[in-house]
C-alpha cells in the first residue's frame, strides 16, 4: 500500500480524487493504527507514523470514497488519571463525514481489553463533490419564519402517500407530498431532531427500548445512518441528505438543525469507548477536579464535552461550518446551550464560545436558537443568550398554558409573552424575534395531550412512570385521557384552537410541534424519547382534518397582517393624528386596563388593539386594525369595543368556539359594539383603518 507522511490538516478523512489523507487528533496517544476494512469485514492496520501538533496524520494513495476505517490508539490506561486509551477497542473518527452500522451493547464493547471491531460501527470515506447547481438557500428573514419541529423517521413512518421503501428517511421527509403538507401550513423552516450520527445508550438498550430522539451523538460530521434509504447508511446518507436539502429549499423551506454539542453518546463512567472516550479522554471531557476518573455532567446523561479544550471547540466550530457550507444548511437549534457557556463552573456569556460563533463569517449568515437552560446549577438562562441569538422562550410556553387552564395572577405575564416578552429581551438591543414561542415542543405532552391529561403516562418508558417532567400546566377538561363526552370533547376542541391562534398571533417567532396540527397523540407520553414505534410517529391517517384546516387559514391570517410579525417592539403610545396608539389593552366592559385589573387574581379576560407602526416601511401594507379578546373563564362573557374604536367596520376573523378563521368577503360583520366570547375562547376582529 502506497503510504506516505501526509497533512495534520484538515482532521478526518480526505479524499482528493487519487487517495486519501487520515488525520486524527489525540494528545494522549503514543502510537494510532488507522484500521481498513474490505467488503468481507476483513480487518487491515495501517501505522499514522507522523505527529505533528498531536495530530496523527497518514495520506494512502488509491484509497477511495466507500473505503470503511476506524482507530486503534495506544496510550495509557488510567481512570484514576483520568486516561482511557485502550487498542482493544475500534474508534471512530470524530470527523467522519459518513457511518456504516451500529453499535451492538455487549461485554466486549465495555470491558478493556477485549476487541469491539465486530460490534461497533465504521467510518466511511466521502466524496467531497455534490452537484448543488440551482440550489439557492431561502434566508428567509426572522419576521416571516414560521418553524416547524420534526423527527425525520416519525414524520413519514406512517404516511400514506410516501413509498413504503422511503418512510422514515431523508428520502421521504423531501417527498412532494410530504413537502405540499409543509407548503400548506406556511412553514417557512423545518428544525430537525437530531440528524448527527447518534447511538442507543447502554442502559436505554438494555431496557429493550431504543433511542428514539436522537440526543446522544457520536458523529458531529456524520447525517445519522439510519435515517438513509440505503442499507446500511455510509456514503449515501450524506447524499441522501443533500438532496433532501435541495429539494426543501426548492420549496422555499430552510433545514435547521437540532444540535447537541453538551454530550456524547458514550455515556459516564459505565459506558463503552466508542470514538472520543478511547482517542483522548482528558482532552474532550470535563474531568471533575478532585477525581478524574468521574465525568462532570450537564445534561443528565453522563458526561460533558469540554468546552476549554480548543481542539473540541475547534471540532465544534468545524462541524458547524461543514454543516452550512457542505450540507447547505440554514441554522442550528442547539440543544442545553446554557452547558455551552461553563468555561468553568458558572455560566459565563465571555466563554469562547460564543466569541467563536459572534466572530464567524459563515455563521453569521444562518438562524442560532437556543434551549436557554441546562441541568447545572444557575443553568436556566432564558432572556440572557448574547445578541444575534434566537431562544426557545420557555416563559412563552408556561405561560400561555398558565392562562389558557384558568390559573389565577396569570393574565399580566401573559400579556407579556403575547407581546413578544419584552421583559426578556427588549433592554439587551434584541428584537421580538429573538423569542421563539411554542406552546408544545417534542419534550413534553402533544397538544392534544395537553388539554386531555393532568399527569404523565409513561409507563412504557420502563422506568415506572418516574422519567419526564411532572409539572406540565396541562389540564384534562375535567376527564383523564380519551371521552366520550361531548362537552369534555368541545371543550377540548376549543382549548387546542386557543393554543394554535395564541401561538400564531403572538409576537416573535412561532414554533409548530409536528402532528399538533393533526390532532396527534401519544396517549399521555411526555418523555417519547424510547419510543421508536406507533407512540411516537404521526398517524396520518386520523387526520382531524377541520383542525388541519384551521391552522392553514391561521397561518394565512399571520401572513397577511404584518403587525402580527413586527421586528419593532411595541409602544403604546400615539402614532400621528391619522394612526392613534400602536397597542391597547382593554377590559371586556371596553374600558381601558388598569393596574388593579391587571393584578386582580380573579381576571381572566383582556382584549388587545393592535396596530401597525406606520414608521416602520415594513409594515405599510398593514390596512387593518386587530382586536382581540380573550376569554378563560368558564362563563361566556361579552365584551364591549372601546368606545373610541366603535367607529370602524368590525368583522369576525378569528372565532376559536366555532373553529372559523375567515377574511374579506368571507368575514361575517359585526353588528353593534359588542360581542359574546365563550368559555375558554378566543376571538379576532378585523377593520379596515
Amino acid at each position: 500500500m502506497d503510504v506516505r507522511s501526509g497533512d495534520p490538516y484538515p482532521l478526518g478523512a480526505r479524499f482528493d480524487g487519487v487517495g486519501t489523507n487520515f488525520a486524527l487528533f489525540s494528545a494522549a496517544a503514543d502510537a494510532v493504527e488507522l484500521c481498513l476494512f474490505d467488503d468481507e469485514g476483513v480487518e487491515s492496520r495501517v501505522r499514522l507514523r507522523e505527529s505533528t501538533d498531536d495530530c496523527w496524520h497518514g495520506y494512502l494513495g488509491g484509497v477511495r470514497p466507500g473505503q470503511r476505517y476506524g482507530y486503534r490508539v495506544h496510550g495509557p490506561f488510567s481512570a484514576a488519571h483520568g486516561h482511557r486509551c485502550d487498542p482493544s477497542k475500534l474508534l471512530l473518527d470524530p470527523y467522519a463525514h459518513a457511518v456504516e452500522g451500529a453499535v451492538q451493547w455487549c461485554g466486549a464493547v465495555l470491558r478493556p481489553g477485549v476487541d469491539s471491531a465486530p460490534y461497533v460501527p465504521r467510518s466511511v470515506v466521502v466524496s467531497p463533490y455534490f452537484d448543488w447547481q440551482g440550489d439557492r438557500p431561502p434566508r428567509t428573514p426572522w419576521r416571516d419564519t414560521l418553524i416547524y419541529e420534526l423527527h425525520v423517521k416519525g414524520f413519514t413512518q406512517r404516511h400514506p402517500d410516501v413509498p413504503e421503501r422511503l418512510r422514515g428517511t431523508y428520502a421521504g421527509l423531501g417527498h412532494p407530498a410530504v413537502i405540499e403538507h409543509l407548503r400548506g401550513l406556511g412553514v417557512t423552516a423545518v428544525e430537525l431532531l437530531p440528524v448527527h450520527q447518534f447511538v442507543t445508550e447502554y442502559a436505554t438498550a438494555a431496557r429493550g427500548r431504543s433511542n428514539y430522539w436522537g440526543y446522544s451523538s457520536i458523529g458531529y460530521f456524520a447525517p445519522h445512518n439510519g435515517y438513509a434509504s440505503s442499507a446500511g447508511g455510509g456514503e449515501g446518507s450524506v447524499r441522501e441528505f443533500q438532496q433532501m436539502v435541495k429539494a426543501l429549499h426548492r420549496a422555499g423551506i430552510e433545514v435547521i438543525l437540532d444540535v447537541v454539542f453538551n454530550h456524547t453518546g458514550e455515556g459516564g463512567e459505565d459506558g463503552g469507548s466508542l470514538c472520543f472516550r478511547g482517542i483522548d479522554n482528558a482532552s474532550y471531557y470535563r474531568l471533575h477536579n478532585g477525581d478524574p476518573s468521574r465525568y462532570v455532567d450537564y445534561s443528565g446523561c453522563g458526561n460533558s464535552l469540554n468546552l476549554r479544550s480548543s481542539h473540541v471547540l475547534g471540532m465544534i466550530m468545524d462541524s458547524l461550518r461543514y454543516w452550512v457550507e457542505v450540507m447547505h444548511v440554514d441554522g442550528f437549534r442547539f440543544d442545553l446551550a446554557s452547558a455551552l457557556a461553563r468555561p468553568v463552573h458558572a455560566v459565563d456569556w465571555h466563554s469562547s464560545f460564543f466569541h467563536l460563533v459572534q466572530q464567524d463569517p459563515v455563521l453569521r449568515q444562518v438562524k442560532l436558537i437556543a434551549e436557554p437552560w441546562d441541568l447545572g446549577e444557575g443553568g436556566y438562562q432564558v432572556g440572557r443568550f448574547p445578541a444575534r441569538w434566537s431562544e426557545w422562550n420557555g416563559k412563552y410556553r408556561d405561560s400561555v398554558r398558565d392562562f389558557w387552564r384558568g390559573s389565577e395572577r396569570a393574565l399580566a405575564e401573559f400579556a407579556s409573552r403575547f407581546t413578544g416578552s419584552s421583559d426578556l429581551y427588549e433592554s439587551r438591543a434584541r428584537s421580538t424575534f429573538a423569542s421563539v414561542n411554542f406552546v408544545c415542543s417534542h419534550d413534553g405532552f402533544t397538544l392534544r395531550d395537553l388539554v386531555s391529561y393532568n399527569s404523565k403516562h409513561n409507563y412504557d418508558n420502563g422506568e415506572e412512570n418516574r422519567d419526564g417532567d411532572s409539572h406540565n400546566r396541562s389540564w384534562n377538561c375535567g376527564h383523564e385521557g380519551p371521552s366520550d363526552d361531548l362537552g369534555v370533547v368541545a371543550l377540548r376542541g376549543r382549548q387546542v384552537r386557543n393554543f394554535l391562534t395564541t401561538l400564531l398571533l403572538s409576537q416573535g417567532a412561532p414554533m409548530l410541534l409536528a402532528g399538533d396540527e393533526l390532532g396527534r397523540t401519544q396517549r399521555g407520553n411526555n418523555n417519547s424519547y424510547c419510543q421508536d414505534n406507533e407512540i411516537s410517529w404521526l398517524d396520518w391517517g386520523n387526520t382531524d382534518r377541520s383542525l388541519l384546516d384551521f391552522v392553514r387559514k391561521l397561518s394565512e391570517l399571520r401572513r397577511a397582517h404584518p403587525v402580527l410579525r413586527r421586528s419593532k417592539w411595541f409602544r403604546g403610545r400615539t402614532m400621528g393624528a391619522d394612526s392613534g396608539y400602536d397597542i391597547g389593552w382593554f377590559r371586556a366592559d371596553g374600558a381601558a386596563m388598569q393596574r388593579g385589573d391587571w393584578q386582580a387574581p380573579a381576571n381572566k379576560a383582556v382584549g388587545v388593539l393592535l396596530r401597525g407602526d406606520q414608521s416602520d416601511r415594513s409594515e405599510l401594507k398593514a390596512a387593518q386594525v386587530l382586536y382581540v379578546a380573550f376569554n378563560a373563564h368558564h362563563e361566556h362573557l361579552p365584551f364591549a369595543i372601546p368606545e373610541e374604536l366603535r367607529h370602524l367596520q368590525w368583522s369576525f376573523a378569528v372565532d376559536t368556539a366555532a373553529g372559523e378563521v375567515s377574511e374579506g368577503d368571507k368575514a361575517r360583520r359585526m353588528d353593534g359594539s359588542s360581542f359574546t366570547v365563550l368559555g375558554h375562547a378566543m376571538v379576532v376582529l378585523l377593520a379596515p383603518t
